[in-house]
C-alpha cells in the first residue's frame, strides 16, 4: 500500500494532518519521557523511603517481639508513618511468592533493607496494599495506603496533556476552516466556469495568496466574457454579410426564364453553400451564452433521435431502468451535438443504438453503430474542425467535417468529454460524458 493512498485527499484534511501528527508525536514523546524518567525516578524514591520506614519498624520490633513491644510499635507506626499493622500469631510465610509487577521498585528496595522473608499484595476494593513480613514467632502484616508509593501526578499530567491537545486542536480546526473556505469557494467558482455555468456571487476573500489567485480568476473571467462577446458580434455580422448575397442570387434565379437546368444546378450550389455557412456558424457560435436550465437528458436524446430519424426505423434508444436525474444543461447545445452524432451514424452506418448511463458524478450517452468505424490512429484527428477521412463533400456522405467537433465543444463547454471507441456492433462507439 502506497503512502499517498492513505493520506487525506482534501486540502482541509491534509492541513489538519499536518497539525495533528506533530501534536500526537509530541504527546507520545512527552509521555514516554515522563514515564521513563520522572515517573520511574519518583517511584524509586518513594519506594526507598517506604522501605526505610518499614525497616525502622522491623528493627524496633526485633526478631521475637513481645506483646507490649508490638502494641507500642503499632501506635508509632500509625502516628509517624501512617502505617497500620497487625500481628498474625504463629503464621508461616512462604518466601518468593508472586507479586504485582507495579511493586517492582518497592520489592527491590525491601530486599535491600529487610532480610526477613516478605510478601506483597493488594487489598481488593481498597486503595491499600499490605506487606507480610515473617518474624520468629509470627507474621506482621502492614496495611499501607497506595499514596505512599504511587502519586496521581502521572494521571494528572496525561489528562492535562490530552486536554490541552484537544483544546488546541479544536482551535486549529476553527482557524483552518476559515482559511480553507475561501479556497473552496474559488475552486467551486472555477469549476462552475469549467462546466459553462455562470458565476455571479464570487467575492475575493481570504489570505493574501488566495486573494491574488481570486483577482487573477476574476480578470480571466472578464477577459473570456469580453472575447466571447466580441466573437458573437463578429459572427452576427459575418452571418448577415454572407447570407445577403445568397438571398440576392436566389431572387435573380427566380427571375430567370428558359434555363431550368442551370437554375436547378445553381439552386443546389446555393443550398449547399448555405448549409456550409450554417455549419460553420454552428461550430463558431458561442454556446457559453446559452443559459443552463434543468432538463432531462433522456428527453433530449429522444428529441434528437426524432429530428435525425423521423420514421424511427434507424435509431433505437434503450429505455433506462429508472427515471433519470434532471440537472443543468445547455439544451440547444446538447441537442445539436446529439443530432450531429445521430446524423453521422445514419450517414455512414445506416442504424444506431443509443443508451444513457448515470454514475455518481457524471452521466454518459453511448451511441453505437454498425458502420466502418474510425481507425484508432485517426480518432484524435477526426474531432478536429474541418477534418474528413474520405475527403469528399458529395450528397451521399458529404459534410463539412464539423459534426464531431461541434459535439466535442458541447461536451467541453459542460466540463465533459467526447470519447471514440470500438462498438460491439462492429462500427464506432461514441461516449458523451457530462458532469452532473
Amino acid at each position: 500500500m502506497r503512502f499517498r493512498n492513505i493520506t487525506p485527499k482534501s486540502l482541509f484534511g491534509r492541513m489538519l494532518a499536518i497539525i495533528l501528527v506533530p501534536i500526537i508525536l509530541v504527546q507520545i514523546i512527552s509521555v514516554s519521557i515522563f514515564y521513563e524518567r520522572h515517573w520511574d525516578w519518583v517511584s524509586r524514591h518513594m519506594s526507598k523511603n517506604l522501605a526505610k520506614d518499614l525497616g525502622l519498624l522491623i528493627d524496633e520490633l526485633g526478631n521475637d517481639p513481645s506483646k507490649d513491644q508490638r502494641a507500642l510499635s503499632a501506635v508509632r507506626a500509625r502516628q509517624y508513618f501512617d502505617i497500620i499493622f497487625y500481628w498474625l500469631e504463629g503464621g508461616i510465610l512462604q518466601p518468593n511468592q508472586s507479586f504485582n509487577s507495579k511493586f517492582k521498585n518497592f520489592r527491590t528496595s525491601l530486599e535491600m533493607r529487610i532480610k526477613e522473608p516478605f510478601y506483597l499484595s493488594t487489598i481488593d476494593d481498597s486503595r491499600q496494599f499490605y506487606v507480610d513480613i515473617q518474624l520468629a514467632n509470627g507474621i506482621v502484616r502492614m496495611n499501607i495506603d497506595n499514596k505512599r508509593l504511587f502519586v496521581p501526578t502521572g494521571i494528572t499530567f496525561i489528562m492535562w496533556s490530552v486536554g490541552a491537545s484537544v483544546i488546541l486542536f479544536s482551535i486549529a480546526i476553527i482557524f483552518l476552516r476559515g482559511q480553507v473556505r475561501p479556497i473552496l469557494r474559488l475552486a467551486n467558482a472555477a469549476r462552475q466556469i469549467g462546466f459553462g455555468r455562470e458565476v455571479s456571487n464570487y467575492n475575493i476573500e481570504g489570505a493574501t495568496e488566495v486573494r491574488i489567485a481570486g483577482r487573477a480568476f476574476q480578470a480571466m473571467r472578464h477577459r473570456i466574457n469580453k472575447q466571447i462577446s466580441e466573437r458573437t458580434s463578429l459572427l452576427a455580422g459575418v452571418s448577415h454579410d454572407l447570407k445577403t448575397p445568397l438571398t440576392r442570387m436566389r431572387l435573380q434565379l427566380a427571375m430567370m426564364d428558359n434555363i431550368e437546368d442551370i437554375k436547378i444546378d445553381f439552386e443546389n450550389e446555393i443550398i449547399e453553400l448555405e448549409n456550409m455557412i450554417d455549419a460553420y456558424l454552428d461550430f463558431a457560435r458561442n454556446d457559453r451564452e446559452e443559459q443552463m436550465v434543468d432538463a432531462s437528458l433522456f428527453k433530449l436524446l429522444q428529441q434528437a433521435a426524432k429530428s435525425s430519424d423521423p420514421d424511427g426505423k434507424k435509431i433505437h434508444i434503450a429505455i433506462p431502468p429508472e427515471n433519470l436525474a434532471v440537472f443543468p444543461i445547455q439544451v440547444q447545445s446538447i441537442r445539436r451535438a446529439l443530432i450531429n452524432l445521430f446524423t453521422n451514424a445514419i450517414r455512414y452506418a445506416g442504424k444506431a443504438n443509443a443508451q444513457i448511463q448515470i454514475f455518481d458524478d457524471h452521466s454518459e450517452i453511448i451511441i453505437d453503430d454498425n458502420g466502418p468505424g474510425i481507425p484508432r490512429d485517426k480518432r484524435d484527428e477526426v474531432v478536429l474542425p474541418f477534418t474528413r477521412l474520405d475527403n469528399s463533400r458529395n450528397n451521399k456522405t458529404g459534410g463539412t467535417g464539423l459534426g464531431l467537433s461541434i459535439a466535442k465543444n458541447a461536451a467541453l463547454n459542460h466540463g465533459g468529454e467526447l470519447i471514440l471507441e470500438d462498438s460491439p456492433l462492429g462500427g464506432l462507439r461514441v461516449r458523451l460524458l457530462l458532469p452532473l
